[in-house]
């Protein structure tokens, strides 16, 4: 299952992810990048491989942020049969990733694991990582791919306003390489003021709208906003099974027309297909 919310919890707090299992997140991300000072990053892998050997991460896939500077320390910790995945952060391009793939086999041999088992999630945070996002999507153990917007934007000279249309295009070409790849939707950007739950819910829709599958949190208070966001309602579920019934009956293959006057056709019937799989799904 794809999730749709992402909570981000630095990796040196064991309280936090601990408490981070009963917030309702689909993923919890334990971060042992730019949440974690440099100093208590040592402290921080040994909280992480505790935590997943636990098992205290409830219903909600486990993943755990690596850094390129660190990154054999860090999968040494987080590789274990708790992971879901990796999110790598600053992805410049596929060399680091083949590299990861290399690593991970190796952790996953020695540890017993199955081949291939754990997933990865790149993070593009750079003009050079934007500049090769196909090749990004194409690498090794990639599920789906995200935006590291703050750095993207410093590093382009952006200056976003509240709506955040200045970084559309990075967004849309996310969406569009996923989908080249046969990955997931890439996941939303997280938003840093968790009390503004009015824009939250706006930029989420629109990340929804774009093709996104769903976004990450800094806090657990914008989790409830975000998987009510990425969750069908019942009204979406209902029109399509009607657009699916309507196109059952006109034969599957010529476009059909329903009800409403709304022509349906396979286009039409793969969306609604989309929709009733993650209705189903959540």
């Amino acid at each position: 299952m794809v999730s749709r919310s992402w909570l981000y919890v630095p990796g040196h707090s064991r309280r936090m992810l601990d408490k981070a299992a009963g917030v309702g997140a689909d993923a919890i991300i334990a971060d042992l990048e730019d949440a974690v000072p440099v100093a208590q990053r040592p402290t921080a892998r040994a909280v992480v491989a505790d935590w997943l050997d636990s098992g205290a991460t409830g219903d909600a896939d486990a993943w755990v942020r690596v850094s390129p500077d660190a990154l054999e320390e860090d999968l040494r910790a987080a590789v274990r049969p708790g992971l879901t995945g990796v999110v790598v952060a600053k992805v410049d391009g596929p060399s680091l990733l083949t590299r990861l793939d290399a690593l991970l086999s190796a952790l996953e041999s020695e540890r017993g694991l199955p081949a291939g088992r754990i997933a990865v999630s790149p993070r593009l945070e750079s003009a050079r990582g934007l500049r090769q996002i196909d090749a990004v999507a194409a690498a090794p153990r990639v599920l789906l791919l995200g935006l590291g917007e703050a750095d993207l934007s410093a590093d382009l000279g952006l200056r976003p306003g509240p709506d955040g249309w200045e970084l559309l295009p990075a967004r849309f070409e996310a969406v569009v390489a996923s989908a080249a790849a046969g990955l997931a939707a890439p996941v939303g950007p997280a938003t840093v003021n968790y009390r503004d739950t009015e824009k939250l819910r706006a930029g989420t829709e629109a990340l929804r709208r774009l093709g996104f599958s769903g976004r990450t949190a800094i806090h657990p208070h914008q989790v409830p906003v975000i998987n009510e966001v990425f969750t069908p309602t019942a009204e979406e579920v209902a029109e399509a099974e009607r657009v699916i019934a309507a196109y059952a009956e006109g034969g599957g293959g010529a476009a059909a027309v329903d009800g409403t006057g709304t022509m349906v056709d396979e286009a039409v019937a793969r969306s609604a297909r989309a929709v009733l799989v993650r209705a189903r799904r959540q």
